[in-house]
């Protein structure tokens, strides 16, 4: 006979991280959907089915019109209205809805996720030992910045020509540099000052050079008011990364190996959260990273691509300007290619995130 010693104290500290990550995962999706839910119950389209996840139906319940599902991969969530990709008799389908209605409906979606990072920036900087802001402490020993012309108090408002809105913004620039050499235009004393060419010193890491910061940041304890002010300034910085961060992909800055789908996220979420000391720490690296991902689905989804939100709200705008829409079965077929190459896309990510993670 065999016996098989299971130290479930073990087996949770190894679990609960994936599925804290699932769980966050899962918010931000449901927080998602949630928004084009909540407004197209207001401007009385009908709602066939609200569902959470793709793929099998694990839970279901119809609710007067409404069918509310939970289904098995938690990748993804969809809100099914009357009339949204075909055409529809019914007075409540959501090709009927005026232009602006529709506009809303579509667009609350990624709204309600930046939102939510907002708000998840500000209890995070709540909890912090200190709120970053872009003006310089202090220096580390030996620091070649410091002789480049950079001191002690000066306020970093851009880095290269790009704006600077927090801490956070500073050492994503200065990651993102590939030739060594920054601009930097800093507030020294109330006047402007531009500094050309200041120089670091490198580190490499998986074959790459990156620059290593060597100074500072001053940091202020937490109140009302900067926490409202930095949690708007911090959010607009991880705006800024998503942003840059795309153009780095398209001009080929970066490969597949920096890109990841939601498999590699979570993956991601629970390395970190278990390797923080204590289960405040822990909390709060989960919120950090609610609070970017959030974000960074908020933005995404209003690129204008087909079959993502921006793609529909373009349709929308132009119909706006055209005062009629586009046929619907013109958008439909824009809308299917964008679906079928998203989901070969994903299913690539998907594949590369599962390769990595074994």
């Amino acid at each position: 006979m065999f016996f098989i010693n299971l130290d479930i104290g073990v087996i949770w500290s190894n679990v609960w991280p994936y599925l804290l990550a699932v769980l966050l995962f899962g918010a931000i999706i449901g927080i998602h959907e949630f928004g084009h839910f909540f407004f197209a119950k207001l401007f009385k389209v009908k709602v066939n089915e609200f569902s959470l996840g793709m793929g099998p139906k694990l839970i279901k319940k119809q609710i007067g019109e409404t069918l509310y599902a939970i289904r098995l991969l938690p990748i993804g969530g969809f809100v099914s209205m009357e009339g949204e990709d075909e055409e529809s008799d019914n007075e409540r389908a959501f090709g009927k809805k005026p232009a602006w209605q529709r506009f809303i409906i579509v667009a609350a979606g990624a709204i309600l996720n930046l939102l939510l990072g907002v708000l998840v920036v500000a209890i995070c900087l709540t909890f912090s030992g200190a709120v970053g802001t872009r003006t310089i402490y202090g220096f580390m020993p030996g620091a070649v910045s410091e002789a480049g012309g950079l001191r002690a108090g000066d306020e970093i408002v851009k880095i290269n020509d790009t704006r600077i809105y927090s801490y956070m913004g500073i050492s994503f620039n200065l990651v993102r540099d590939v030739d060594n050499k920054i601009d930097f235009t800093v507030i020294r004393d109330g006047e402007k000052i531009e500094l050309k060419d200041v120089e670091f010193k490198q580190f490499e890491f998986e074959g790459k050079q990156y620059i290593q910061q060597d100074f500072q940041i001053v940091g202020e304890k937490p109140n009302v008011k900067n926490v409202i002010i930095n949690s708007v300034l911090d959010s607009a910085s991880i705006v800024q990364m998503v942003r840059l961060s795309l153009v780095d992909i398209v001009t080929g800055k970066y490969g597949m190996r920096e890109i990841s789908g939601p498999i590699g996220t979570i993956s991601a979420i629970a390395e970190t959260t278990s390797q923080a000391e204590n289960i405040g720490d822990k909390i709060l690296t989960a919120l950090s990273f609610l609070s970017m991902i959030t974000i960074n689905v908020g933005v995404f989804n209003l690129l204008p691509i087909p079959a993502l939100d921006g793609g529909r709200l373009f349709f929308i705008f132009i119909e706006m300007i055209r005062r009629k829409p586009i046929p619907p079965k013109r958008e439909g077929i824009v809308h299917t290619v964008g679906i079928v190459i998203l989901l070969l896309f994903m299913a690539v990510i998907s594949i590369k995130d599962v390769i990595f993670l074994f």
